[in-house]
């Protein structure tokens, strides 16, 4: 048999410098990129299961939480949400999702896969739940689990949820949030919220690449967790595989991982050591240069970028008022492709910026502002390529126009 040869060998990779101010992924902090290249060493060395314990003890302090059950799942942000779901979750337990975005969506899809009785309730794009008519469906869906977005990039809108977790609390309802694209760069907290599971990645507000999910589990999910895997060791000897409490995974089981992490360090697969290193260094660097500082340098440069393209005369879309500090959504005027628009910002200007999903492809750009990118230079680099590009297109645009708003909320600051 002959083995086919490629007719050339590729180089080594050499990406293009790019700006990647759209709504995620985002430019990886050099000092994560640092860790990343550093020595591997045995998942059981001393060093690593170190290494382990401080990542925990960081991401309690980026959830603000005391939760035990704080760990990485090994795998991107959605690797996260279905190990939430698919772990505490039994088949035929009734699931409310409300959904404002793409992403809602995307928890109602993966609860079906879960084979959850899942029950939607939503809101038109660019707004959020009343909390009103959150604690209605959870009183006449009676759900096991509430599973809801914080932030949704397909929208750009922040979910309040100080209120939820009271709300489910009171009537026995466990609440899972996906922080995806809010961790970081808005307020969580997931303790004083009564957060039960929260979910996030690195790739947004908490500055690193892809591929590693920070979890974190309160008691009342763990207990949930921990029940199903007393009961799994009975299910697999009977063979009965379509019992409830059979975890329909074995990489996402949390019955497992949580094992994995916990004092024990029973193996459940090899750990991806080099996302743990970039994983630790995205929480230690934040915390470093404290975590509600980071907050409101996201919000200052977020609130700049708002200015800014509203500076340009472009109209924003949803409810301003709900936000998320670190992407906005601009509706494209008529008179340019939005496609020619974003191309020029990537081959002229080497800047990235996004498009949307849904209802909203092809009518909005998304900016985002997170990460080391929640900075001063990033955004004003971002609205003047954005001006030249909109002109080049043939829209009339107030000659700095952007770039004076922006400067007009950064101010004096060095963010």
């Amino acid at each position: 048999m002959t083995v086919p040869v490629p007719p050339a060998l590729p180089g080594p990779i050499d990406p293009p410098a790019r700006l990647l101010m759209g709504p995620g992924p985002i430019n990886a902090d050099p000092r994560v990129l640092r860790a990343m290249s550093a020595q591997l060493v045995g998942q059981y060395d001393p060093a690593m299961t170190g290494y382990m314990a401080e990542t925990q003890e960081l991401y309690r302090a980026i959830f603000a939480t005391r939760n035990d059950a704080t760990v990485l799942v090994d795998g991107t942000s959605r690797a996260g949400i279905e190990a939430a779901i698919v772990s505490l979750v039994r088949p035929g337990d009734r699931v409310l999702v409300p959904v404002f975005g793409r992403f809602g969506h995307l928890l109602a899809e993966i609860a079906e896969r879960a084979m959850a009785e899942v029950h939607t309730i939503e809101v038109p794009w660019g707004q959020v739940f009343p909390v009103s008519v959150v604690e209605e469906a959870i009183e006449r869906v009676k759900p096991t689990l509430l599973a809801l977005v914080q932030g949704d990039t397909s929208t750009t809108m922040n979910q309040p949820l100080d209120e939820i977790g009271e709300i489910c609390a009171r009537h026995g309802v466990l609440f899972y949030t996906d922080t995806t694209a809010s961790l970081g760069g808005n307020a969580f907290e997931a303790d004083a919220w009564g957060v039960d599971a929260a979910t996030a990645g690195l790739q947004k507000c908490l500055g690193g690449p892809s591929g590693s999910a920070p979890i974190t589990l309160s008691e009342r999910a763990v207990a949930v967790i921990s029940s199903r895997k007393k009961v799994e060791a009975g299910i697999r000897e009977a063979g009965d595989v379509d019992a409830p409490d059979f975890v329909r995974s074995n990489y996402f089981d949390l019955g497992m991982i949580l094992d994995y992490w916990g004092p024990r360090r029973l193996n459940h697969h090899t750990e991806a050591t080099t996302m743990l290193y970039g994983a630790r260094e995205c929480a230690r660097i934040i915390l470093e240069e404290g975590r509600d500082a980071v907050i409101e340098r996201h919000r200052v440069a977020g609130a700049a970028m708002l200015a800014g393209v509203q500076g340009l005369g472009l109209s924003v879309f949803g409810d301003v008022a709900h936000k998320m500090n670190n992407v906005v959504a601009v509706e494209i005027p008529s008179t340019v492709v939005g496609d020619a628009v974003r191309a020029s910002m990537l081959s002229d200007f080497g800047i990235e910026i996004g498009t949307s999903f849904g209802p909203l492809h092809g009518k909005v750009w998304r900016l985002g502002t997170m990460g080391v990118n929640a900075r001063k230079d990033a955004v004003l680099q971002t609205l003047a390529a954005l001006e030249a590009a909109l002109r080049r297109g043939g829209a009339s645009v107030p000659a700095g126009g952007g770039v004076d708003a922006a400067m007009d909320v950064f101010g004096g600051t060095e963010v």
